[in-house]
């Protein structure tokens, strides 16, 4: 136990770590006092002194005594700089204080139920876009729009396509930009997340790419799109049984639903040995599950595992349900869902 709590403080100072930009600081200096660190990173030298000395006593970087250096092993650096794109898990650490910030709400929760709303978040909608578009950035247009046959053809021919829960819009703007002769249009109930989204498709001259801040409990629409994406998002929903419904509502007939979620079993016993699963259920009790519930929803939680979501595509009139996983990937399984 004394280990799992050492543990738990040293992923705060990895958070820190990466949000001070002082991993990557210290990933192109040689051995350096934490006054050299300081002054590259921008930082108060006292600070950078303190953490440096948890990451040292917690194996993170290494220390000279004799000449007061530290340095950050190439091998370490590989898992916890922004060069390290996806495989970051510097940036991933910053989940931890921010689910911490809730704590209070969480117990009122534990005591009397209901949940505590998206609101209370606070750095939530930036710490997701900032993993989303790493994730985006490494894999949407060589990896996994390739999983669905035929379907970057078809987006170079011109189809009609809808992101779900687009979050800040980044993959959006990415396919948009990568296919001109398809229209693209993202839907968020965050205004927050949609105004990110229309901002970066201005910066990147997109002319194809549109947000809408909606429910998407009720997409409105009736055999309009050719391709609905949901990236992480059918989880989180308050009523994920009707956005699924509305969802196929709105693809056409030979549509395609490519939905990437968690990956994990729905039944507990089968995830003992899953890398992630003390993690997984945590944030779902920290944010997804109780988001869910404070808006009066299900609460399906983030490891609502591959057997519930597939029956629950196939609830929805998806008749047709493939599951693929990445090699690479051990967060999510990639589900290709058609109604005929």
């Amino acid at each position: 136990m004394l280990e799992v709590l050492n543990d738990g403080f040293l992923t705060l100072m990895i958070s820190i770590g990466h949000q001070t930009g002082l991993f990557d600081a210290m990933s192109s200096l040689p051995p350096a006092t934490s006054a050299d660190i300081a002054r590259a990173a921008n930082m108060n030298e006292r600070y950078v002194r303190e953490w440096l000395a948890a990451l040292t006593v917690g194996k993170v970087v290494e220390y000279s005594p004799d000449d007061h250096t530290f340095v950050l092993p190439p091998a370490h650096a590989a898992a916890l700089t922004r060069a390290a794109g996806p495989d970051n898990i510097a940036a991933f650490a910053q989940y931890i204080p921010l689910a911490a910030s809730v704590e209070p709400e969480i117990v009122d929760c534990f005591q009397h139920g209901g949940g505590v709303p998206y609101s209370k978040f606070g750095r939530f909608q930036q710490v997701m876009k900032e993993e989303s578009a790493a994730i985006h950035d490494a894999a949407l247009i060589d990896v996994t729009i390739t999983l669905v046959p035929g379907l970057p053809e078809r987006l170079r021919q011109g189809i009609e396509v809808a992101d779900v829960g687009c979050g800040s819009g980044h993959a959006i703007n990415l396919l948009a930009r990568e296919f001109p002769s398809s229209r693209f249009v993202g839907y968020d109930f965050s205004e927050e997340g949609v105004a990110a989204g229309r901002a970066e498709a201005q910066a990147m001259g997109l002319a194809n790419a549109s947000f809408e801040v909606r429910d998407v409990t009720n997409l409105a629409v009736t055999s309009r799109f050719d391709l609905i994406t949901a990236f992480d998002a059918i989880h989180d929903q308050a009523h994920p049984a009707q956005v699924l419904r509305s969802i196929a509502t709105a693809l056409k007939d030979d549509g395609t639903f490519l939905m990437v979620d968690i990956q994990a079993s729905s039944n507990l016993e089968e995830n003992m040995d899953h890398p992630l699963g003390p993690g997984m259920y945590a944030i779902s009790t920290m944010h997804c599950m109780t988001v869910s519930l404070a808006l009066g929803g299900e609460g399906l939680g983030t490891m609502w595992g591959e057997q519930v979501a597939t029956r629950m595509l196939g609830d929805a009139g998806f008749a047709s349900i493939d599951v693929q996983h990445i090699d690479a990937d051990i967060f999510n399984s990639y589900y290709i869902a058609k109604k005929t």
